[in-house]
């Protein structure tokens, strides 16, 4: 296998240390480790409240040109040289949908890491959904049916264990405007292949948020003198009689790769984070439910401001 191959899928193609059990043997166990990440990360956040209708009051806020006066606290506003407006909570729930890339690439695992991209994507996706049904949302997996309530998290993970894990890109399915998916995957397919796919699913009007899960030694690719590379997806092999030569060209077509990632997002107003399985998975959750809670202040659909690509990818670092 030539490098040139290697390189235009980017798949470090680095021994696979893949766990010793399937995903159905490991869910108990990332069941209660997505329950300790949500809880930890509850006590830090308020939850996705925004203003629209509803009868709960959320807060007060000064007056705009725009608002009602029929709108204004005068009791509030009498103690203050401004005038205040009470500010009721959003009480419509929206519906985020998940997908978890559980392809055979996500099952890779080096020595620099306690688990498996797969086992670290399902956590996350698992947490996320926990949260938001906690606060009133709609959760489900892109294609299937939205749950919502206590038991919404166990009932992702059931159906989860029935995927074959056979592609590495989301389904085609048709979701409701102006909800929300968030996608947990390598995002390691052609650039051209996942930007096809994910604008079918922003040409319907939904706000998508990509978490690029890779191991860190697919960041640093740390192996030196003769090394063996496999496909995780396939039989291909390569065996580098010094593999500290192929890293600056590997890193250089990394980074390309996730810049075009990272533009993808941009024109599709959608949201990018990079998590490495040697950090903990709070720092991720806790970024990406911060943002869900920052959208815009009612139903309507506004594409995110253009960011740079610093700020969309995080602080992250290997």
């Amino acid at each position: 296998m030539s490098l040139n191959a290697a390189e235009k899928k980017l798949q470090p193609f680095l021994a696979e240390e893949a766990d010793a059990h399937g995903l159905a043997a490991r869910m108990p166990a990332l069941l209660i480790e997505a329950q300790r990440v949500a809880h930890t990360v509850a006590h830090g956040t308020h939850g996705r409240r925004r203003a629209g209708p509803g009868e709960t009051f959320w807060q007060f806020r000064h007056y705009d040109q725009n608002d009602s006066l029929a709108g204004i606290d005068w009791r509030r506003s009498a103690s203050s040289d401004h005038l205040f407006v009470r500010e009721r909570e959003w009480e419509a729930a929206h519906t985020a949908w998940f997908w978890v890339d559980l392809s055979p690439s996500m099952r890779f695992r080096s020595t620099l890491a306690k688990v498996s991209k797969e086992s670290r994507a399902v956590v996350l996706a698992l947490a996320l959904a926990e949260l938001l049904a906690r606060g009133g949302e709609r959760v489900g997996l892109i294609g299937g049916i939205p749950f919502r309530g206590r038991n919404a998290m166990r009932r992702i993970a059931e159906v989860l264990l029935r995927d074959t894990g056979d592609t590495s890109l989301p389904p085609q399915a048709k979701l409701s405007r102006f909800s929300e998916c968030l996608l947990f995957s390598d995002f390691l397919e052609p650039i051209e292949e996942t930007a096809e796919r994910l604008q079918s699913v922003a040409s319907q009007g939904v706000r998508g948020h990509m978490v690029q899960v890779l191991d860190p030694a697919e960041e640093t690719l740390p192996y030196e003198g003769r090394t063996e590379f496999s496909a995780s997806e396939g039989r291909d092999r390569m065996i580098a009689g010094r593999a500290e030569t192929l890293r600056e060209r590997y890193q250089e077509r990394l980074r390309e790769h996730r810049t075009d990632l990272i533009r993808m997002a941009q024109r599709l107003g959608w949201s990018f984070v990079v998590h490495h399985t040697d950090r903990p998975p709070e720092e991720v959750v806790l970024a990406i439910h911060n943002r869900l809670a920052g959208l815009e202040r009612d139903y309507r659909y506004r594409p995110h401001r253009p960011v740079q690509l610093d700020e969309a990818v995080g602080n992250e670092r290997p």
